[in-house]
């Protein structure tokens, strides 16, 4: 949480939850004979994550690179930096050039991705699709393109969960009416505004919540702030704050002083920390590195010619917290820094 768990992040743009710096290696039982070609050559794994510079998706490779390091595999990041359009160009680059034997992809526009996708499996390439669906469905986990393998959050689900902790909160301190703000991930991205959509209706629904911004809050602290700064200045009397975890890191130093309940959308360990001491009310976790790993497995026991699950959904790998306020994460830690 892009996510992506941005963008997504940012995800999530999402939830997240882990154990501390798992070793993914010691989780799949440690180095496996190294997985070669028929021409004898190591297998390569293409990361196309969201961005480089979000810290979801540097986590997300981190456990790539390092299941793929154990295993004798090699694993590359391309980085589009939230364009959909040159994660799109980087696919059909990548499937022309027979760069890989997998691809994770983290697609930053499901929809737009497809025809690269279908050609990569066209290709004989194996595909995981990572953190975020491919297709023009965000409600389910299921794969849209034959012949690929989901390991996702399905985006609905991550807003409705959103949606209830902001509930939690305003119940917590019997608000009502209680103010409600969302920062949005990236507007332009069709998963974050499903989420959005998601975690709106929830929260509409409830008696005595009111929605009362709607602002792009983003995936990084900046753009965290640049949102606060404006909800201040129309809603000076917020009283919960949604985000992913690095745009609530930003409204928090904003908002300094002010008495707001933040849920956050991430698995950082400032995150876990932050909602463990108090200072944040929840948080939708899930262990982004481990979940990498776990894309690269995945991947690459298909590119063996091994049978995996084609849906496989992240709140089901463990350690499984998926949400939750400081007693749900009192024993758990996040697997990256923001």
């Amino acid at each position: 949480m892009v996510a992506p768990r941005t963008a997504l992040p940012a995800l999530a743009l999402v939830a997240l939850l882990a154990a501390g710096c798992v070793n993914p290696a010691e989780q799949q039982g440690g180095a496996t004979t190294a997985p070669t070609s028929s021409s004898g050559e190591a297998k390569r794994i293409g990361f196309f994550g969201f961005a480089k510079a979000n810290s979801f998706s540097a986590a997300t490779f981190a456990g790539v690179e390092e299941h793929a390091r154990a295993n004798g595999a090699t694993a590359e990041f391309l980085d589009p930096n939230f364009d959909a359009q040159a994660q799109v160009q980087q696919l059909q680059d990548a499937v022309t050039a027979k760069r890989f034997d997998v691809f994770v992809v983290q697609a930053n526009d499901g929809a737009a991705v497809v025809p690269a996708i279908q050609s990569a499996v066209r290709a004989g390439i194996s595909v995981v699709v990572q953190f975020t669906p491919v297709g023009t469905r965000y409600d389910t986990a299921e794969p849209q393109v034959d012949g690929t393998i989901t390991l996702i959050d399905v985006p609905t689900l991550n807003g409705e969960g959103l949606g209830r902790l902001a509930i939690q909160a305003c119940q917590s301190r019997k608000l009502s009416p209680c103010e409600v703000a969302y920062l949005e991930g990236l507007k332009a991205l069709p998963l974050d505004n499903a989420r959005t959509q998601a975690a709106v209706g929830v929260l509409e629904s409830a008696p005595g919540v009111r929605v009362k911004a709607r602002v792009e809050g983003g995936y990084t602290q900046e753009s965290g702030r640049k949102a606060m700064q404006d909800i201040l200045q129309k809603d000076p009397g917020i009283d919960v704050v949604i985000g992913s975890s690095q745009a609530v890191l930003g409204a928090e130093a904003v908002a300094k002083g002010k008495d707001i309940l933040y849920v956050a959308n991430g698995a950082s360990r400032q995150t876990v920390e932050a909602v463990q001491q108090g200072r944040w009310f929840g948080a939708y976790y899930l262990p982004v590195k481990t979940l990498g790993a776990k894309a690269a497995e995945l991947g690459l026991a298909k590119a063996l010619g091994k049978n995996v699950p084609a849906t496989n959904v992240m709140t089901d790998v463990p350690p499984a917290t998926s949400m939750g306020t400081k007693d749900a994460l009192a024993q758990v830690s996040g697997e990256y820094d923001e």
